[in-house]
């Protein structure tokens, strides 16, 4: 069976796709012995030998789907070149697996993590849009001038959100604070923090409550669990 190298680096949880085709460019990604720096190149998953900075690459069969209730102060990576914690520290498995997306170091919440390439390429590709939900909390009390304004999308420097679901939780007038949830389809870089400072307002806490339909409430921080294929096939569906 044939499939192009860097859809088989993702498969096997090397990296997401197009990260493999950065390697794959920069001479990283041997097959049988030669360099390739093809894009087109396939290979053949029973008999080709494929070794990624000199070590082969393990082929792994068993597709492995996992919700992480992130917490604060790890780092969305699989190594870090800082030497600070990463999510992978919190998940101790046989199966290499991937971080689907990101959350930042102070973002709280869920994250999905996978050894399937082709999972993490439509859960993340720009055309495949799933709503994901983020409680918010800020400092004073927010307007529902404020609240259409991120409905309606905002300008966050070199892009303008589209329109967004934004409902106030809380505000409490005493730690003059505001809680709001947000929930986009879109996965631009800290994102919601910028929404936020576009109409004046700083985040003191994020937390990412639901990716699609999959929640993270009855998950303790810094604990994980396997998806289920319903669930799988749910996230799916739900792309736009």
């Amino acid at each position: 069976m044939e499939e192009r190298l860097q859809k088989f680096l993702a498969n096997q949880g090397i990296c997401s796709r197009r990260k493999a085709e950065e390697y794959i460019i920069n001479g990283k990604v041997k097959v049988n012995g030669k360099t390739v720096t093809e894009l087109g190149t396939k290979v053949d998953i029973e008999k080709d030998r494929v070794e990624f900075e000199g070590k082969e690459v393990a082929i792994q069969t068993k597709k492995v789907y996992i919700l992480l209730n992130k917490p604060i102060g790890y780092v969305t990576t699989v190594k870090d070149q800082f030497n600070r914690d990463t999510v992978m520290d919190l998940i101790k498995i046989k199966e290499k697996v991937l971080p689907v997306g990101r959350l930042d170091m102070y973002t709280s919440g869920a994250l999905l993590l996978t050894n399937d390439g082709d999972f993490i390429y439509q859960i993340t590709h720009p055309k495949h849009e799933i709503d994901k939900t983020y409680q918010v909390t800020v400092n004073g009390k927010i307007t529902s001038e404020e609240v259409e304004k991120l409905k309606n999308g905002v300008d966050i420097g070199d892009y303008i959100t589209k329109k967004a679901n934004v409902r106030i939780m809380k505000i409490d007038p005493e730690k003059n604070i505001s809680r709001i949830e947000i929930t986009i389809h879109e996965g631009k870089n800290r994102q919601v923090r910028k929404m936020c400072e576009a109409i004046g307002k700083k985040v003191i806490a994020l937390h990412r409550s639901k990716i699609g339909s999959l929640c993270v409430k009855n998950l303790k921080l810094g604990t994980w669990r396997y998806l289920n294929s319903k669930e799988v096939e749910g996230l799916l569906n739900q792309r736009r």
